[in-house]
């Protein structure tokens, strides 16, 4: 016989929407708070020229900026107050949390449960400051010796300049810090993911439209763009399917009695996930190998007989060295940040101190090794899923010139915020079910007679 929660969620269906008054509140504030975003995108930051920037960023694309403009919806490549987007944030998270495995009194902290929590929040956040100054001084800096075919990038270089570019910029990443966090307390799912998220989404109108202009100038066949939007349609259902995959641990608890009563010998499960480390290895795997691209693409050789320049060939999209190091660096990262995040010594300790037991294995160090075995081959296949969906499109963009970027960081980061959200908003569905439930019953108890 089905359980209360499972008749629940049988009969849960998006007219329950029109109800849920709540709901509704938190989605159009979320809607607004992305609109004002994409507007922030929009305004441009003081003394900067528009054109030159436009101009520069398409000779530079092929490197870090190019992957930093995606992440920002264009914002980069226009110069707004959203340039540096909330990626000093995600920097500063990534920064904190690794330092929390390694630095024993931030691990003392994260232990403290939510006081614990908000200090190590408020460390992030000034992290988050530091890392935005540093990046805006330095674009301040750089865009002050730039120069296109229309004129310099900065109309009136100096001091005055470098100091509005850096309070610009900076104010800009801690606006969308603070509507990121509005969004998450006040809206539906994690803002800081739904900004990124907008951000990608916004290009995909144009990148679409620039696919089916080249099939109708004949540079693409009718029937290659067919394929390609069903191999688009398959990646798509991989990453759902890889995403939600997930190894379930039985862990049993005993049983023990209290005076009359037994409690406890409860059966329930520990999940571990396929991909652990989520979007974090090809986010760092690209990075590193975009370096050079930036670090050519601006030293001015004009010549391109440098060093810089052959490492730069070298690790082009698409060539063979590029390749290998990128499957590389994915395996490199998924197992390091996997390590990072879940530890199974202390997992093993936690179920030890709680009493409770994986059947078959004995507690303690026991537990840690079954863990790690158990990790490791899952994080094996996570990584190998990784470098499948990264390197598809790379493989099309190549060979076939496609300038649809369907697969990689971008799809990884659409695909699990989008779960996410529908995760969040069933989740305000069924507590508006319960609420309804609950105030029926109390309604019924209260008409019903009174035994006497």
């Amino acid at each position: 016989m089905a359980s209360a929660a499972e008749q629940l969620a049988a009969n849960l269906n998006l007219g329950v929407l029109s109800k849920a008054t709540e709901l509704k509140k938190r989605i159009w504030f979320t809607l607004g708070a992305l609109i004002v975003y994409r507007i922030g995108t929009y305004v441009p930051v003081p003394g900067i020229d528009a054109a030159v920037m436009g101009e520069l960023l398409a000779q530079h694309g092929g490197g870090i900026l190019g992957m930093f403009d995606m992440f920002t919806g264009g914002a980069l490549g226009r110069m707004t107050v959203f340039a540096l987007n909330i990626m000093p944030y995600i920097s500063a998270s990534i920064i904190v949390q690794l330092m929390t495995a390694a630095v024993p009194s931030l691990e003392a902290l994260k232990k403290e449960g939510e006081a614990g929590r908000k200090k190590l929040n408020q460390y992030t956040r000034y992290l988050t400051v530091l890392i935005a100054v540093f990046q805006a001084w330095g674009i301040a800096v750089g865009l002050e010796g730039m120069r296109g075919s229309f004129g310099p990038a900065v109309h009136d270089p100096g001091w005055f300049f470098r100091l509005s570019c850096v309070i610009t910029l900076v104010g800009g990443t801690m606006f969308l810090m603070w509507l990121g966090e509005q969004i998450t307390a006040r809206g539906v799912g994690n803002g800081i993911s739904l900004i990124i998220f907008a951000g990608i989404v916004a290009n995909l109108p144009h990148a679409l439209v620039a696919t089916l202009e080249l099939g109708r100038t004949g540079a693409l066949s009718t029937v290659f763009i067919i394929i390609f939007l069903a191999i688009a349609l398959g990646v798509i259902a991989l990453v759902v399917f890889m995403e939600r995959a997930q190894r379930r641990i039985p862990v049993q608890y005993p049983k023990r009695q209290v005076g009359n009563r037994m409690f406890g010998g409860e059966s329930t499960h520990l999940p571990l996930k396929l991909n652990t480390a989520g979007v974090i290895p090809p986010i760092f795997a690209s990075s590193l190998l975009l370096l050079p691209a930036t670090i050519a693409g601006f030293s001015g050789d004009p010549n391109g007989e440098g060093w810089l320049t052959t490492v730069t060939n070298l690790l082009a999209h698409g060539q063979p060295l590029y390749m290998a190091l990128y499957v590389a660096l994915i395996i490199f990262f998924a197992f390091f940040y996997t390590a990072v995040v879940f530890n199974p010594v202390e997992t093993a300790d936690n179920l030890k101190k709680y009493g409770g037991f994986v059947p078959g294995i004995r507690p303690g160090q026991n537990t840690a090794d079954y863990f790690d075995r158990v990790l490791t081959r899952l994080t094996a296949i996570g990584a190998l899923y990784l470098c499948l969906v990264c390197l598809l499109p790379e493989l099309l963009i190549s060979h076939y010139g496609v300038p649809f970027y369907f697969g990689g960081t971008s799809l990884l980061i659409i695909v699990s915020v989008t779960m996410d959200t529908v995760a969040q908003v069933q989740s305000h569905l069924f507590a508006h079910q319960y609420e309804g439930l609950i105030r029926k019953s109390r309604l019924g108890g209260r008409g019903a007679p009174r035994p006497r």
